[in-house]
């Protein structure tokens, strides 16, 4: 019900506590003035797409990046800006909910209001589907009061729909003119920040006043690149991972009799199970992108876990954690060409029931070897983007089977019954936004493979605890952020530090352009 949205909360006293806690931002964006450096224009990671690219968006390909500057930074070049017109802004939910989504509405809110009073920031109730309707709620301080810091998408609602075809594109059109917004803000992932790409070239060929702008807020971790160090979401999500599977570490390590396998968010990038890994140490982690890039297949996964479990066995060990992405599944070559055949037949009409007997020799072959429960599973019509539901897609179980197989044949006495699905796991011919995978070259992964070895001999599980939001260990920052160094708040924090503790003498002389 739209009434339902933006309605004042019941708050526990931790939740009071949480609303009161002010979010660090960086130097550039305190305060009132604006300073604005305009650099080179846009271009693409493969040289090769430029024609393609250009070609699909003429208008907003190759615009100047713009950088934004704290008050001391002496550029002599940098815009201005010191007197703000009144802006109507509109903000939609779009896609999967993730931690900080009410934050970023906050923060939007926050900057209008301090630049100009008279700005005024609405809410599309319902995702997609309000904004095409043109649901609207002014949000206000009064209404914010109860969703600052706090989880969820409950203050406007939101919709998992594509932003896509010409009859969608043409009513967010009609509704931003019809409202006279001068900005649309769509947060979300890597489809829905596709989606506002395409908006934003929309938009700008019909002459509309209104720019559209995405936020980068979702699970995975995967929309990142040089000037985005990582998104809204990632550090919470992975925190409260880390501390889950650290709970099932000391659970393993008290029983010594069990093996758990625990399937992570995460689709065609690991970012979330590398990094929840890398906080808690557990004995085997398996990334999509290290399955890709060596074209496992899904028996040398099998003799993979196997071998590492007869290796601990051999020491005594008869338990274990095993992290793994829903992603994973698609990362196996033959199990992904059976994905596209199956996805193939479906959009064809063809019944499930009916799929297994069109199937390539091959493929049939594949089908028929694996356990009934995931042949149902397999089965799933996809997703909207043609992607399979990974999330109803149950791969560690899959492991766990194969596992427990491949161990009764090799005579050892263990037992590989226990499984535990994330509570959160859950376009052909046209450009879109790729999602940023794990750097199988980078230093983050680089820091996993050096300690392999001890993690899978050795039961060094680290427990982070559980989320801090005050105190020794609540602006701890994500090991992959650090070791990757793109730290940019911690590096301006050092150079702040740095120059404080330097005698008047030596510091560097600011200008502030005004």
């Amino acid at each position: 019900m739209d009434s339902d949205y933006g309605v004042h909360r019941e708050l526990s006293h931790l939740q009071h506590i949480r609303t009161l806690y002010q979010p660090e931002l960086p130097p550039s964006l305190q305060g009132t003035n604006v300073r604005v450096e305009f650099g080179d224009g846009t271009t693409v990671a493969d040289p090769s797409d430029a024609p393609a690219v250009s070609h699909l968006f003429p208008n907003t390909y190759g615009q100047p990046l713009a950088h934004f500057l704290s008050a001391t930074s002496e550029v002599t070049e940098a815009e201005v800006n010191v007197e703000h017109p009144a802006l109507r802004v509109g903000v939609v939910f779009s896609g999967r909910q993730s931690p900080g989504g009410h934050n970023v509405i906050w923060g939007l809110h926050n900057a209008l209001k301090i630049h100009n009073p008279h700005s005024v920031l609405l809410g599309f109730l319902g995702g997609s589907e309000g904004l095409f309707a043109q649901k609207t709620l002014e949000i206000t301080d009064e209404i914010l009061s109860t969703y600052k810091n706090q989880g969820g998408y409950d203050l406007l609602g939101r919709t998992k729909d594509q932003i896509r075809t010409e009859e969608q594109v043409n009513a967010a059109l009609a509704a931003s003119n019809s409202l006279k917004l001068d900005g649309l803000v769509i947060i979300g992932g890597v489809t829905s920040n596709t989606d506002a790409a395409y908006l934003a070239e929309t938009f700008a060929a019909a002459k509309s006043p209104t720019k559209v702008v995405g936020v980068p807020v979702t699970l995975n971790g995967d929309l990142k690149n040089a000037f985005v160090e990582t998104n809204v979401g990632f550090d919470t999500v992975s925190k409260v991972n880390s501390q889950l599977i650290s709970n099932v570490c000391t659970d393993a390590l008290s029983a010594e009799k069990y093996y758990y396998f625990i399937r992570l968010i995460g689709r065609k990038a690991s970012h979330v199970a590398l990094e929840s890994a890398l906080q808690s140490n557990p004995n085997l982690v398996i990334l999509g992108e290290e399955v890709a890039a060596s074209k496992l297949t899904l028996s040398d996964i099998t003799k993979q876990i196997s071998d590492a479990i007869q290796i601990r066995a051999d020491q005594g060990k008869n338990h274990g954690v095993i992290i793994l992405p829903e992603g994973l599944i698609e990362s196996i070559p033959e199990v992904y060409a059976l994905l596209k055949e199956i996805h193939s037949l479906l959009r064809q009409g063809v019944a499930s029931d009916d799929i297994s007997s069109q199937l390539s020799p091959w493929a049939f072959a594949l089908f028929e070897f694996l356990p009934p429960f995931i042949r149902k599973q397999l089965l799933l019509n996809p997703e909207s983007d043609d992607s399979s539901q990974l999330s109803q897609i149950e791969t560690e179980k899959l492991l766990a089977y194969l596992v427990e197989e491949e161990i009764n044949k090799r005579a050892a006495m263990l037992s590989v019954k226990h499984w535990s699905p994330s509570p959160g796991a859950s376009l052909i011919g046209k450009p879109t936004i790729h999602p940023a995978t794990v750097d199988l070259r980078g230093k983050a992964y680089e820091l996993l493979r050096q300690n392999a070895v001890s993690l899978l001999l050795d039961d060094i599980y680290k427990n982070p605890g559980p989320l801090q939001f005050e105190g020794p260990g609540a602006d701890a920052k994500p090991i992959t952020l650090s070791v990757e160094d793109q730290d940019y708040i911690g590096g301006i924090k050092k150079l702040q530090e740095y120059i404080e503790q330097k005698p008047m003498t030596d510091q560097p002389h600011y200008a502030v352009l005004n």
